[in-house]
């Protein structure tokens, strides 16, 4: 397995850190507060390119492979979730669109992806249905040349901004994709606030009264949304926030250690004291060992092995349990100081549980993982 990183990623990787570090870092805080990115994010962000970080270039995207793809989400998630949940949902419909969508798509949409322009967002959950997609109640009907949605969708991030949407509906029985616009007559958005971590993330709930898209808009065939289109995103989805979830863990594990060599307590650092070290150790072992499962799955991708996906699953599982188990050692170790707000720590701690729960609950990749595991893959 290659785990060696080219030059050329590791000089992508000293972009991706000063540019974290320098434009996003300093706001994520207020971020955090607002329940908004703030608006020096959106526009590094947009400058920066990194909206068509996975994009071929010949629709104006930086075609990034997955491994660079992935240091981009680690870098990002170390400072702020919430906008590396922006680049993940954006990156959902653009890998859509990029692998489903019919020539006159990705002409259109693709180069306003990659520029910013447009943002994007990714609608499958409803208010009664999440991990059960195939339960979806959102209804599309053909009426001469178009298709009418009704129904609504929940918890989508993003969804408050975006420009383009990715839904799923349900197509004369079969789950179908569709682009819908965000000034489309008929779509409203309702905020959703008071959100315990990402805060920033811009939830919404859409509702779908009488919208009517044009045939065009439709994306891969019919009844193929789930089974091709938002399992291609969702895989995507789960590789960048596993990605991201190491970020997570590595910030908590630098200001924990940091932490532990300036804190005196008993006439001596605490990183002194065995229990801590115990702590020290989990959390840089666990930080080291989602790297190297994150990298393994993004090798896997770029050469395009079918065992990628199951590698994802595994990948996203363990490194979101990671970010939860380090969060809590870091604010274990910070003691009050890590329980405050304002304090990077205290964010960290809230950010990291939703990974758990995004893009497949933790519970249900124990399903996906245990059945569909064959003896080749457990033994490589």
């Amino acid at each position: 397995m290659k785990v060696q990183l080219t030059t050329n990623q590791i000089e992508w990787r000293q972009q991706f850190r000063r540019f974290a570090e320098e434009q996003v870092k300093p706001y994520a805080t207020q971020s955090d507060r607002n329940e908004r990115l703030s608006e020096e994010i959106m526009e590094s962000i947009r400058s920066s390119g990194y909206l068509g970080s996975m994009v071929q270039e010949e629709y104006g995207g930086k075609g990034f492979g997955p491994i660079t793809q992935g240091l981009l989400n680690e870098e990002i998630g170390k400072v702020c979730s919430s906008t590396r949940a922006m680049l993940t949902v954006h990156g959902m419909v653009a890998i859509a669109i990029q692998r489903f969508g019919t020539e006159e798509q990705k002409q259109t949409y693709l180069p306003q992806l990659s520029d910013g322009s447009i943002l994007g967002a990714f609608a499958l959950s409803e208010p009664d249905t999440g991990s059960d997609a195939k339960s979806i109640q959102c209804k599309a009907e053909v009426r001469n040349d178009s298709y009418v949605l009704n129904g609504v969708k929940k918890w989508i991030t993003m969804g408050q901004v975006a420009d383009l949407i990715l839904v799923i509906a349900q197509l004369n029985d079969g789950p179908t994709a569709f682009l819908v616009e965000k000034d489309t007559p008929g779509l409203s958005i309702e905020a959703m606030t008071g959100l315990m971590g990402n805060r920033a993330s811009m939830l919404a709930e859409l509702h779908f009264n009488h919208c009517v898209i044009p045939k065009a808009n439709r994306i891969g065939k019919e009844g193929m949304g789930l089974s091709a289109v938002a399992l291609n995103s969702l895989d995507y989805g789960r590789y960048t926030i596993a990605w991201g979830c190491v970020g997570l863990g590595q910030a908590c594990l630098e200001k924990s250690f940091s932490y532990s060599k300036t804190r005196k307590q008993f006439n001596q650092s605490i990183g002194e004291q065995q229990l801590v070290q115990k702590m020290l150790t989990e959390m840089i072992v666990e930080v080291k060992a989602a790297r190297h499962m994150c990298h393994h799955a993004g090798y896997l991708k770029e050469i395009n092995a079918p065992e990628s996906i199951m590698e994802t699953w595994a990948a996203k599982y363990f490194s979101s349990k990671m970010g939860v188990n380090v969060a809590n050692h870091a604010v274990q170790i910070h003691g009050g100081n890590g329980y405050i707000q304002g304090n990077d720590i205290e964010r960290l701690y809230r950010d990291a549980k939703v990974n758990e729960i995004i893009e497949g609950t933790s519970q249900i990749h124990e399903v996906l993982i245990a059945k569909n595991a064959n003896m080749a893959w457990i033994r490589s």
